[in-house]
This record gives structure tokens, sequence and C-alpha cells, in this order.
């Protein structure tokens, strides 16, 4: 497949994302105070035109590439961590179609029309999913009847298209998962006020109940067993998380920054030194973990042995980008416990790296599993 090429390089986008940032950063505090969507954010986001910027040129969009995605996400994640994740969300759906569309030459084309067109936000909700999926797929004429209900569905508040699953009890296959995209402005899709959380406040991440919306036979993306992994996991695992941490990396950066900002203005004494040499060393770690997950995600083949190296960076990148903002609240002091500091904010939101998947004793499972040659579906 011959793809065109861009027309904006990486400073470019960073450009862009530093310029929205300044708006991004000054209203961060008050969307954390006030457990708010970070809608202007989206707003934001929708004007500077990287919702659909990483669809590819002859789809229509920009064809920004997935390490210049990351950045952009990280950088982002500098500002507002909430608007950087809610906005990864985003990303690794479209990443996803795009790497299918064109390493697979996966019908992902029209999908990506409408996202460049349109400007569509898509909102996964497989992180409450995953192997399992959620709710019920009842066969009716034509379709199927849907009820379930969707947490941590981040970016719903401005989502158009809910990318999502339920199981259907096939009478010859057994429990089958089958995956589709519904509007959030269907008939039974109802978006729930129930995010307020400690960190990430203004992710979103509502609750969406879907009470006997219909899906047509047409809908059905995908279909597989219920629980066990799919080549389409291993997709998902390889090109989602790396952007998703990117976000994080993002809020433990801007955490060692203003711990430094603080800290130059201290006497320096062997304490001080060393702990900003400790923090350091964890960002770095976070930072060279990511970019492995990043490098894998652009050259690496699907799979188990791709998913258990991308989701121990996971892993390390969320150990790591924690212990860095653990780090910078030690060296800044007492001055980072009040709510007024930046380095408060950051200690919350990082604590969400540890609830995605894989989460550490699932990963460790995996990556053991694969270790010793086992089953990795147990």
């Amino acid at each position: 497949m011959l793809i065109a090429t861009k027309t904006k390089t990486m400073q470019d986008w960073l450009d862009i994302a530093d310029r929205i940032g300044e708006q991004i950063g000054a209203r961060a505090a008050a969307h954390d105070r006030e457990g708010r969507f970070v809608a202007e954010n989206f707003a934001l986001l929708r004007e500077a035109g990287l919702i659909g910027a990483a669809v590819p040129v002859d789809l229509g969009g920009d064809g920004l590439d997935y390490r210049t995605l990351c950045a952009i996400v990280r950088r982002i994640g500098t500002r507002c961590g909430s608007t950087a994740l809610a906005f990864s969300m985003h990303c690794h759906l479209v990443a996803a179609a795009v790497w299918r569309w064109e390493r697979q030459q996966a019908p992902t084309d029209g999908l990506l029309r409408r996202v460049a067109a349109e400007n569509l936000v898509l909102v996964s909700s497989g992180g409450s999913d995953w192997l399992q999926s959620a709710g019920t797929a009842t066969r009716v004429d034509g379709g199927f009847r849907i009820d379930a209900r969707k947490i941590f569905s981040s970016g719903s508040p401005a989502g158009d298209l809910l990318m999502s699953s339920a199981v259907y009890d096939d009478p010859e296959a057994g429990p089958t998962v089958l995956h589709f995209a519904l509007p959030f402005a269907a008939e039974g899709v109802t978006v729930l006020d129930t995010w307020d959380a400690m960190g990430m406040r203004g992710t979103g991440s509502h609750d969406v109940e879907i009470k006997g919306a219909f899906l047509a036979d047409a809908a059905v993306s995908g279909r597989r067993p219920q629980g066990k992994w799919h080549p389409l996991f291993h997709i998902i695992s390889m090109i989602a998380f790396p952007l998703i941490y990117s976000a994080y990396v993002g809020v433990a950066e801007a955490a060692r920054d203003a711990a430094l900002a603080v800290a130059r203005r201290k006497p320096a004494n062997a304490g001080l030194i060393a702990l900003a040499g400790e923090m350091q060393n964890s960002l770095w770690t976070a930072e060279t973990a990511l970019d492995a997950m990043i490098a894998a995600a652009e050259t690496a083949e699907p799979g188990p042995a791709t998913t258990s190296y991308v989701m121990t960076g996971r892993t390390v990148v969320g150990r790591a980008a924690t212990r860095t903002v653990e780090l910078a609240m030690e060296l800044a002091g007492g001055g980072a416990f009040y709510k007024s500091s930046p380095i408060e904010r950051a200690f919350r939101d990082i604590q969400g790296a540890r609830f995605h998947p894989l989460q550490e004793p699932a990963q460790r499972d995996l990556s053991g599993r694969l270790a010793l040659e086992l089953d990795i579906d147990g």
C-alpha cells in the first residue's frame, strides 16, 4: 500500500501542543478542584486539528506518525494529566485502526475518514471489558439488543462513538464477544455522572449505560471467544499502552520540573542533592521504558511476545513515574502537600497508572507463562 507523506514535522506538532498547552495548563487546577470534564480542552484539541491528525493523508488526515502522537500526549500531560489521558484513549483507537488499515488492509478506512472529516471523538470501554467483556447481546431480528454498563469510559462527555463490546451466548460457539461502535446519540445510550475520583478528575471517565440499544448484524465489527487472548488484543496491547503511559510520563516530568524549581531556591546539601539525583534516575527509567514501548509499537509484530514486552514496559513505566512524583514531593518539601501545589495534583493523578490493564500481577503472570512456555490462556 502506498501511503502519502505527512506535511508537518514533529516539532511543528509539538509547537501546536505547546500553544494550546498554555490554555490547558491554566485550567488544570480548576478542573481538578471541581472534578469537571476538560470539555474546553477537547474543544482546543479539535480546533488545533489533533483529533484526526493521525488519520492517513489518503483518508483525509495529516498522517501524524505514532511516535509524534505519543510525544504530543506526553507534552499535554505536563500541563494537565486529565486532558492527556482522556486524549490518549481516543488516540489509541485511531492509531490501532490506522495500523490495521496500513498493515492488514482491514476495512477501517470508513471509520478513519469519518474521524478526519467530522472530528469524531472515539471513546473506549476496553479497560473495563478487556478479554472477558461485559454486558449482554441478545439476538433479535436483524441484529442484537445490547444491555451493559461500561465503567471508566474516559472522554465520554465529548464522545461521538463508543467503541465497545458485549457477550452473546452463541448456541453453537458458546460465549462470544461481539465488538461494535455505538453512537452516543443512539437510543438507549446514556452517560451517567459517576466519575468522582482521587486523581485524573477531569477525564470524564463516567459509566456509560446501554439499555436495549439495537446493534445491526452489519455493525458487528468483530467476534472472538470470551476470555481468551485474540490477535486483536495483541494489536491493542502494542498500540494503546505506549500512548496511555505517555500521559503519565508527562505528569511525572511536570512534577520533577516543579520540584526542581522549589529545590533550587533552597540551600544545597548532600540530602537535597541525593534526592534530586534519585528523582532524575526514576524519570530516566520511566522515559527509557516508554521509549522501548514506543519502538515496539513502531516496528514489532503483534503477538504474545510483543504483548509481554509492552506490558512489562507498562509496569516499569508505572512504577518509575510514580516514584518520580513521590520523590518530587519529598524534594519540594511540605509545600507540595498543599492543594495549591501542582505536585500534589500530580501525586494523585499518577496513582491512575496502577489501574490500567494489564495490572502488575496479570502482567507477571503473562510474562512468566511465556518464559516457562506455558499456555497464556491458562
